[in-house]
């Protein structure tokens, strides 16, 4: 018997133990560990913050995949690795014994380097947090909605553009129109234009939206601190000299790896993330995998965006079969250029590939839309 865990529950490892619980794999004994009982989809998530899903369609649950792969489920934090007696640690259980260790834990923005970051801001990864935070501040919209508010969003990536107007929808779509003005919404980005790795049209046409519904966008702006002002206000500081009060601030920018993996002693690149082959195979470590955000490929490294979390899903699966029977690995090559369909939160989408774009067009957002729920009931079908 040889044990395979997998810690963390994101998209690739969602799809493997799907394809464990398709075709189960004799003499293995599968273990996932996973801090959360119901990981966020994030190809949902913009349109959850908009309010065109419920949590339940948003959301893999763990625990019913886990069974169907005939998979222990330990919901834990692994917070370091023994690589010398091939276990991992956990913040609340013995070790965990491994013969093949497979990670797929995400990403976290980087807050650290900004004083204040890491204590005010609300990250938008762990997702949980975001969303309990997210919850919180629109109850407290609902109760007093005459009172004036300041959300700011770091970050001008596709997230940051995302999250911002999916949340503006969502509070206009539910406050009467009286006091829709009564919430300012800010934008910081530190390049010149927002998109920075997307097209042009893209860029263009999604600035222009935001500016056409009032959302305030500060480019060229460095974020040096945030701090408390009240006790119920924050600020924050740039480097411009620009001061900004506000209610909340949503951080989504570049993506960092926790300490634990680069102390464990495995290789990593000089942000955290664990370096692997086109095997998706550690490079220092054979009997370790990575996938989706928290890996980087060594000769190829791609952008941290889900659709390369999904299409690594059934290679990863593969190559683990393949290493627990002594069998030669696979290789996984990434596509070069990918669709990115970005949502206005009022039922549009932009799309942006390589140097193309169009919309924001309806379809664009019922063809992502269906692309979505099709994933979710192919790896957690309902019934």
């Amino acid at each position: 018997m040889k044990d395979l865990v997998l810690i963390g529950g994101g998209h690739s490892h969602a799809i493997a133990l799907r394809e464990f619980a398709k075709s189960p794999l004799l003499g293995i004994r599968i273990t996932l560990i996973s801090d959360v009982l119901q990981t966020p989809y994030s190809g949902m998530l913009p349109g959850y913050l908009a309010g065109f899903y419920t949590f339940d369609e948003a959301h893999i649950d763990l625990r019913p995949l886990a069974n169907l792969a005939q998979a222990e489920f330990y919901c834990d934090r692994a917070i370091a690795l023994d690589l010398q007696q091939n276990q991992v640690l956990c913040a609340n259980r013995p070790p965990i014994p491994f013969d093949i260790l497979s990670i797929d834990i995400g990403s976290t923005p980087a807050t650290l380097n900004v004083p204040g970051a890491a204590t005010y801001a609300i990250p938008a990864k762990p997702v949980p947090k975001l969303l309990e935070s997210w919850q919180q501040f629109r109850e407290e919209v609902l109760q007093s909605p005459e009172q004036i508010r300041s959300l700011a969003t770091v970050g001008g990536g596709a997230g940051g553009v995302e999250l911002t107007l999916s949340i503006q929808a969502h509070l206009n779509k539910i406050l009467a129109p009286q006091y829709r003005q009564n919430i300012e919404y800010h934008l910081f980005h530190s390049s010149s234009h927002i998109l920075s790795s997307h097209s042009q049209y893209a860029a263009r046409t999604l600035t222009k939206i935001m500016q056409n519904r009032g959302i305030h966008l500060h480019l060229n702006q460095t974020v040096t601190q945030l701090k408390k002002q009240t006790s119920e206000r924050l600020e924050l500081n740039c480097e411009s000299g620009l001061t900004l009060e506000c209610d909340r601030i949503f951080w989504v920018t570049q993506a960092a790896a926790p300490d634990w993996l680069s102390a464990s002693g495995l290789s990593t690149d000089n942000q955290g993330f664990i370096q692997v082959n086109h095997h998706l195979q550690s490079v220092s470590h054979p009997n370790i995998f990575a996938s989706g955000d928290i890996a980087t490929l060594l000769n190829n490294p791609r952008p941290k965006a889900g659709v390369f979390a999904v299409r690594q899903g059934k290679p990863l699966f593969e190559n683990l079969c393949r290493r627990l029977q002594d069998k030669p690995l696979i290789s996984y090559h990434p596509q070069q250029q990918f669709l990115t369909l970005i949502g206005t939160g009022t039922g549009k989408a932009v799309a942006s590939r390589g140097r193309f774009g169009i919309g924001p067009f309806r379809l664009l957002w019922t063809c992502k839309d269906w692309i979505d729920r099709r994933f979710m009931e192919a790896i957690a079908p309902k019934g």
